[in-house]
């Protein structure tokens, strides 16, 4: 019986702490756009930054590499 003296103020304080972040995130605007981050990942990245891309010379990465090593001998 002593333990529930315990436990109920425990489980009072988490419930809300619980609350009160949930109001933070609402009031932070973390529910405004529910689904722009399920249609963003159906959008391929070419297409976001083909505009940035294009005025810039090409990286070493994009092109192919080149075999620089001499063949081994059997």
């Amino acid at each position: 019986m002593t333990d529930f003296f315990f436990l109920i103020p425990i489980a009072l304080i988490m419930g809300l702490a619980g609350l009160a972040a949930f109001l933070w995130a609402l009031r932070s605007g973390q529910y405004e756009d529910l689904d722009g981050a399920a249609v963003r990942i159906l959008i391929e990245e070419e297409t976001l930054f083909a505009d940035t891309r294009a005025d810039q010379p090409p990286s070493p990465c994009d092109t192919a590499p080149t075999n620089t090593h001499a063949p081994r001998k059997a």
